[in-house]
Formats: structure tokens, sequence, C-alpha cells
């Protein structure tokens, strides 16, 4: 995880993608770890991830975590953080799909730090994989 920082009264951490430093939340920090494992450890591209992402859905301004872009430029991935304490039930998948929508990506990822789903979508046959682990980049 990058630089931490104590400002006023709240811990900070550096945040690569946005470049800047936000509050350190347990989401937070969930997201942080998670996006190093992708970079270090899946080798996606640091420049095709992005944080906190606006969307229009419904007419209301929504934020995907974090979203992955393919080499077209064109979304592929959409990751959802929970902070540890809460659980990755239906709910939380209904909020991602709800987003997919939107994006159309071909995975889906939730993470609360201590569990993780993944899958792959397919568009087309409105269907979804779950996979027992997170793909490389090279490998979407």
């Amino acid at each position: 995880m990058s630089g931490k920082r104590k400002e006023k009264d709240r811990l900070e951490v550096f945040d690569p993608l946005r470049k800047r430093f936000v509050a350190l939340t347990p989401e937070e920090e969930v997201r942080q770890k998670f996006v190093y494992f992708l970079i270090h450890e899946r080798h996606y591209p640091a420049a095709l991830l992005g944080n906190e992402v606006s969307i229009t859905l419904n007419g209301l301004s929504k934020r995907c975590d974090t979203v992955l872009l393919g080499k077209d430029g064109l979304p592929q991935m959409i990751i959802e953080y929970k902070r540890p304490s809460v659980a990755l039930t239906q709910r939380v998948f209904d909020q991602i799909c709800r987003y997919n929508i939107v994006l159309r990506v071909r995975y889906l990822v939730i993470c609360n730090g201590e569990q993780i789903v993944c899958c792959r979508v397919n568009l087309e046959q409105q269907t979804y994989e779950f996979l027992t682990d997170i793909p490389f980049y090279e490998d979407l």
C-alpha cells in the first residue's frame, strides 16, 4: 500500500490511481491492497485502472469503485469493495450487476478484504461463470 499520513484528525493514504491522498477508511484499505495486488501480482497496467469512476444509471450519478479498461480503451472489469465486516451477499452482487447495465464489462469482482468473488459475464447469453481466482491481465 502507498504512503500514509495523518491530516488533521484523520489517517490518509496516497492513492496512486487518483494521484492524491484520500481518507483511509476500512473500504479504502481493501481497495488499496486489491489494486496493489492487481498491478504487482496479476500484471494489470496501472494506467488502465481507474478508482471512483462516475457513471449515470437511470438518471442517477453512481460511482464504480474501480474500473479496468482493456487495450481497446473499453471497460473490461468492474470491482466493488466493501469493508471486511460487510458480507459479500447477493445484494452486493446485484449492485455491481446494475453498474454493468451501463458499462457492459466481461468481468465483475467484489471484495471485502477477506473474500473475493470474480465472475466472467457472457453479455449475449446473460450468464455468469464464477471463477476460482482473479485472472492475470494477459488472460482477460
